[in-house]
């Protein structure tokens, strides 16, 4: 009892703020009794600093109206407002108000998520939102509003998008776009799956449903893309995918990216060089859990949990499958979800959006989890699950976790069905906040009250693909990608925090930038944001 009193003495807790934040999105499904696939995993919540403010600003996704029945190949239609994506506008002091109208990103179609970057180099970051059917790429002109490129651009896409990501996979300096794919699907047939009781409908596993193959951009640099799909060598390796993460799993200095799969086996894709891949999830140990099999993968993180400087990976499923945690052996991975109580704590849990996020700034990266299973009548036939539940934080004990969701916030007390989860510090105080997009329901805005340690933010203009390192002065040392995409259907701050714990400074702050050149700085204050850009300091 009084260890327990004495951890949440020192641990930071997550403060509910949406009702003050003016955030006042809702989610809309638009459920029908035919219970369609896409009225299940739908929407995610992206942070963007549009209005270049230094303040983080919240893009959400949202449904469109279904009717009952719909027909093959119809798209659904943003008729109502209630149907919008959102685009609140950070004011400061966690206030924000919504200015999707006047920014002109309400969207079309039923959305799933949203992937930010710069990808037109000016210095201001643009959106690509995902659907069904057709995806929008949103170019920000500098005035607070956006313009639609997509056609000109060709980056409409095709069958059912899910998460992406901005990626300079070719090394070229121009930011390229990977769009996961979900399942081969359509409105018709129209496949009755569960129970022909009523009520007892379910939505339809996803075996049902054949693999597609995701989707490569490449970036030509006068504001339109060609389709890569085929020469990039994604095409050989079709899937079901729902999350993406970059990350350098084998310090070769070329980006590699993961695919988390529904009922798929797990994807990695090896960067070759040329701008050619090689998906080798099998043989690097991520294809499948510990017994072989496969299991419904939604939300991925790409990143370095044990301080070891090799990228991890977390993939989560739904009840009774368990969470996995792959770790990183110079290459290779284990499952090692077992011998770090990520198993235990996990079993009867349904994982949406995730990150391995230092949410107490003490040097190691903890878990946070936006939670809720896929079936909205689950208790009707596993009575000892639910669909509605709380979100998890795992905190992370020299690379072993911890449930300590308890001690944390009121907000692990309530239930909802997250989908999407958005990691970054909304308020610049060097604590990482949390937004979940939550399947038919209201939004969560999640403020981290903080502790007494200390934090480095590293600010790299969005420059995706850079990798930085901090060493402190006991010679500990962390590493960290800069990437907007990682969680579900989501893209988050795509500045690097690392704790600092007890250490007031860093005594090297390294990034090494995308073209290989490294910029050094020693003995660096912490507790601020650091703006690091290769053009401030020599290369070497």
């Amino acid at each position: 009892m009084l260890a327990a009193f004495f951890l949440a003495a020192l641990l930071p807790v997550f403060e509910d703020a949406t009702a003050a934040s003016g955030v006042a999105f809702r989610h809309e499904k638009s459920g029908t009794s035919r219970k369609y696939l896409i009225e299940s995993v739908s929407g995610g919540v992206g942070m963007i600093d549009y209005d270049g403010d230094g303040l983080l600003d919240l893009y959400f996704v949202n449904g469109a109206e279904l009717k009952d029945p719909m027909k093959a190949g119809q798209m659904p239609g943003k008729t109502q407002p209630k149907y919008w994506n959102r685009l609140y506008r950070n004011r400061g002091s966690f206030r924000f108000e919504d200015v999707t109208e006047v920014a002109g990103v309400r969207g079309h179609g039923y959305g799933m998520g949203v992937a930010v970057g710069d990808y037109d180099g000016d210095g201001r970051p643009d959106l690509y939102v995902t659907g069904a059917g057709a995806n929008i790429l949103y170019r920000n002109r500098g005035n607070g509003t956006f313009e639609d490129v997509t056609g000109k651009a060709g980056v409409t896409g095709g069958g059912w998008s899910t998460s992406a990501a901005w990626v300079d996979y070719d090394s070229d300096g121009r930011l390229d776009l990977i769009v996961a794919r979900y399942v081969k699907w359509d409105f018709e047939p129209d496949i009755w799956c569960g129970s022909r009781q009523q009520g007892y409908r379910s939505y339809c596993h996803p075996d049902q449903f054949q693999p597609v193959t995701h989707l490569v951009y490449r970036n030509r640099g006068d504001g339109t893309f060609e389709d890569a799909t085929k020469k990039s060598g994604w095409g050989e390796a079709a899937g079901k995918g729902l999350g993406i993460a970059i990350g350098d799993f084998d310090r070769d200095a070329r980006i590699d990216v993961v695919i988390a799969n529904d009922s798929f086996p797990q994807q990695l894709f090896h960067n070759q060089g040329g701008g050619v891949f090689r998906e080798i999830g099998l043989e690097a140990g991520i294809a499948y859990d510990d017994d072989g099999h496969t299991f419904g993968g939604m939300g991925v993180d790409f990143a370095d949990y044990d301080n070891d400087l090799w990228p991890d990976i977390f993939i989560n499923a739904l009840a009774m499958q368990r969470y996995a945690l792959f770790r990183n052996l110079k290459g290779r991975f284990e499952y090692a979800s077992s011998n770090t109580g990520v198993g235990r704590i996990t079993k009867l849990r349904s994982g949406w959006g995730a990150k391995f996020v230092d949410y107490d700034n003490d040097g190691s990266r903890d878990l946070f989890v936006a939670q809720g299973h896929v079936m909205d009548n689950i208790q009707l036939t596993q009575p000892s699950l639910q669909y509605l539940e709380p979100p998890l934080l795992m905190r992370n004990v020299g690379g072993k976790f911890e449930d300590v969701s308890a001690v944390s916030g009121t907000v692990f007390g309530k239930k909802f069905g997250a989908r999407g989860a958005a990691f970054g510090d909304l308020d610049n105080d060097g604590w990482v906040d949390v937004v979940m997009n939550c399947n038919d329901g209201a939004a969560v805005v999640l403020k981290n009250r903080g502790n007494g340690n200390h934090w480095l933010a590293v600010d790299t203009s969005g420059a995706i693909g850079a990798q930085v390192r901090v060493v402190t002065e006991d010679g500990a040392e962390q590493q960290a990608m800069v990437s907007s995409s990682g969680s579900y259907l989501s893209s988050g701050d795509a500045r690097v925090y690392f704790g600092l714990g007890a250490a007031r400074q860093a005594k090297l702050l390294e990034v090494r930038w995308p073209s290989g050149a490294v910029t050094k700085l020693e003995n660096v204050a912490g507790d601020r944001i650091v703006r690091v850009s290769r053009r401030d300091f020599d290369s070497r």
